[in-house]
């Protein structure tokens, strides 16, 4: 079906951030025309969460968020709150649960929260229209108004009085991410924040990965944080066959930079010296290996003492160690330090880090300054939030946002 020749709005990226805006202009009683390139939509909806969609965080706040401008994203978050997409998903009647520290997923699968989006935009009136590869976007002449865009597709022409632009980032491309938001910032003479994947896993160097090997697949509960930044995580962390993975690495993994050492906390809920002290009394005969296995597991246990032992001569008894020792013991499984050889990239990056100078743009209504009737919106703009819903949270506050004014 081809595209109509003309309308009021048109958001290119039919994802979270689009299809909220979508829905809002629509209920304002403006034509919307949203458009994609992809085969189907609201594909990262689906694959997120496990297929269960962390929709949204109970705990949002502008502190969840990294910006070069942290200010930018407060007002859209408070006009569009995370209650505000709850009373929806309610509304729905969308079974959900917290699974923990706020995190709120859908009981059943993720369609659920792309059905309520696809919903309230049929209720608006928005058209979708999947499979629309754009070859061009232009400036249309003064005397053309109220349009003052045309977009040149393989579905046909179309111009608009507004132009969204909710095209995502550049991670996980195997999805459908592309660079094409930013390519459109740049030709209207927009600044761009330095971009990088952003909560992704970490890799590691053939000799770390040589020495944990063997506790690839298992889990422990760190602290974490990156030398450059005071950000600390307490949450789990996954040995890979490729380096560390798990919510504590991808957390932190979005404030880490190249070169950068990461401390690790093996136990973020002790204080490991005065245990083992203790343990010298109770009981002095067990290895430390052993005390430790019981704390951690018992691979993660025996191959960071066999990597680090010969700074403290070796797996013995517990009553062998002298206090000198034992200091040795706790700095090496509280303070951790390690050098990541680089992370997984965009590959499997859950968002990416930078994009859209958020100067350019009005913090109110998301429309770039200088250039009247372009908007961005979601996860191409300089916003990027903390693992846990935050990212859903900014697309919904964003997508209303502009939606409320384009």
């Amino acid at each position: 079906m081809p595209l109509p020749q003309q309308t009021d709005v048109v958001i290119i990226g039919a994802g979270a951030a689009g299809l909220m805006c979508a829905a809002t202009a629509g209920k304002r009683g403006r034509k919307v025309v949203v458009i994609d390139h992809a085969n189907k939509v609201g594909k990262k909806i689906l694959m997120s969460g496990g297929g269960r969609c962390n929709f949204t965080n109970m705990y949002t706040t502008p502190a969840n968020f990294l910006s070069d401008n942290p200010h930018f994203c407060k007002s859209a978050l408070s006009r569009f709150t995370q209650w505000d997409f709850l009373a929806l998903v309610q509304q729905y009647q969308i079974g959900y649960h917290e699974k923990k520290l706020g995190q709120l997923f859908c009981d059943q699968k993720a369609q659920g929260i792309l059905d309520l989006l696809l919903n309230e935009c049929d209720q608006a009136g928005a058209d979708i229209f999947t499979h629309c590869e754009i070859s061009a976007v232009h400036l249309l002449e003064p005397e053309q108004a109220p349009l003052r865009y045309r977009i040149t597709t393989n579905l046909g022409e179309i111009s608009c009085e507004s132009l969204i632009i909710a095209t995502g980032g550049l991670s996980i491309p195997t999805m459908g991410a592309t660079g094409f938001g930013y390519q459109v910032a740049t030709q209207f003479g927009l600044a761009l924040k330095p971009r990088s994947a952003g909560l992704v896993p970490f890799t590691l160097a053939p000799e770390q990965l040589a020495a944990l090997a063997p506790c690839v697949g298992n889990a422990v509960e760190v602290s974490i944080r990156c030398e450059g930044s005071d950000q600390i995580f307490i949450e789990n962390m996954l040995f890979t066959h490729r380096g560390l993975s798990g919510p504590a690495v991808l957390q932190i993994s979005s404030y880490w930079r190249p070169g950068k050492l990461v401390t690790i906390n093996l136990f973020p809920q002790l204080q490991l010296d005065q245990y083992l002290r203790e343990q010298q009394t109770q009981r002095p005969k067990v290895l430390l290996s052993t005390l430790l296995a019981e704390l951690l597991t018992k691979h993660i246990a025996q191959s960071l003492c066999d990597w680090w032992g010969a700074h403290w001569n070796g797996n013995r008894p517990i009553n062998q160690y002298t206090p000198k020792e034992i200091q040795t013991i706790t700095q090496h499984f509280q303070q951790w330090q390690l050098l990541p050889a680089g992370t997984e990239g965009y590959r499997t990056a859950e968002v990416t880090l930078g994009g859209v100078d958020t100067h350019c743009l009005s913090s109110k209504t998301m429309e770039v300054k200088t250039q009247p009737g372009l908007y961005f919106i979601g996860e191409v703009v300089d916003v990027t939030g903390h693992l846990g819903g935050f990212n859903f949270q900014w697309a919904w506050a964003s997508g209303h946002a502009a939606g409320e004014f384009c």
